[in-house]
């Protein structure tokens, strides 16, 4: 042990000049105003928040783009086959990946045209960059987003002079448009839920009728099920009609 603190207590004397060279550089880290009163911040600033902003993707791509929606059609369309767990979530979770980038192409790059690419080429500032960003983003959520819980949620917060739907910001956008989105997500997967429960009553009564009473009525339908699942091309009609929920 003591010399596992000497080795210690040697490294920290070894890295102070280090340290104290660094808070020596802590002037970079600065905020400049610019002649029309907007606020830049410098790149040591940026970085931080860039870094600090990576725990929040996964969050941003779960609740502000599709991916909400077609993952719990995805899952109710599963149950509602009789499969527990082929596709595999990892399966799933890949076609929502890929389902979710295609329908979110023309928002991306409508970001990219019009806020990164003038960000890197250094035509317009970071704070000027993220407003940009931002709105193509909101016309996506406000355009999926039903205006009663766009109301409910202003009544809540009690947020005054909001007179139109582009007024509203995030902080109330987020949370309606995840509400919007979980109700449609369910009346979707109930839609496609019914034909599946037909073929479950008609399995059901026709091994009643013949006296079968032991036998599972879930291992008779589900070939039934998959037989009608293919005949109808059911992935090709899922996939469009969830592409065509967001209006592609």
């Amino acid at each position: 042990m003591n010399r596992v603190s000497f080795f210690v207590i040697a490294m920290v004397l070894l890295l102070l000049p280090d340290s104290a060279w660094a808070l020596q550089d802590i002037s970079a880290v600065t905020v400049k105003t610019n002649p029309d009163g907007s606020e830049e911040y410098s790149v040591t600033l940026q970085i931080l928040a860039i870094m600090t902003a990576l725990t929040f993707i996964p969050a941003m791509v779960i609740m502000m783009t599709s991916f909400t929606r077609i993952i719990i059609v995805l899952a109710i369309l599963r149950q509602a086959i009789g499969l527990q767990q082929s596709p595999s979530n990892q399966v799933l979770l890949g076609i929502t990946l890929f389902l979710t980038f295609f329908i979110m192409t023309p928002v991306l790059n409508e970001v990219n045209d019009k806020a990164l690419q003038p960000y890197l080429n250094e035509e317009v500032t970071s704070m000027e960059a993220l407003d940009r960003a931002k709105a193509p983003i909101k016309a996506f959520m406000l355009a999926q987003t039903r205006l009663t819980d766009l109301e409910t949620f202003i009544d809540i917060s009690g947020a005054e002079g909001i007179n139109e739907p582009d007024d509203v910001p995030m902080s109330i956008l987020i949370p309606s448009f995840i509400t919007s989105e979980l109700k449609t997500a369910f009346q979707i997967g109930f839609m496609l839920f019914i034909p599946f429960l037909i073929i479950d009553l008609v399995v059901a009564s026709v091994l009643m009728a013949m006296g079968m009473m032991m036998l599972s009525p879930m291992i008779v339908s589900l070939p039934f099920k998959l037989m009608l699942f293919v005949l109808v091309d059911g992935w090709s009609l899922t996939m469009t009609t969830l592409a065509g929920s967001f209006g592609i």
